[in-house]
């Protein structure tokens, strides 16, 4: 049962566990892809037409309240 659901995972990182195994270190070191040593090395190789949207910003929203009837 807790297998299954780890499935997808295994799956990914069999078919390109290089790929998989790089985005899960920047991710754990919460390295940006706009941001350098990161830019850089996908520059060189080859991969600059890429779009990264920041979603970790504070937009100033905070909490907010609803009311439930």
């Amino acid at each position: 049962m807790f297998l299954d659901e780890l499935q997808p995972i295994f799956k990914e990182f069999w078919q390109q566990p290089l790929a998989f195994t790089g985005g899960l270190v920047s991710g754990a070191l919460k390295l940006k892809l706009s941001e350098d040593p990161l830019k850089t090395w996908l520059q060189e190789q080859g991969m600059t037409n890429f779009t990264y949207t920041d979603h970790t910003k504070d937009n100033g929203s905070g909490p907010q309240s609803i009311s439930i009837d």
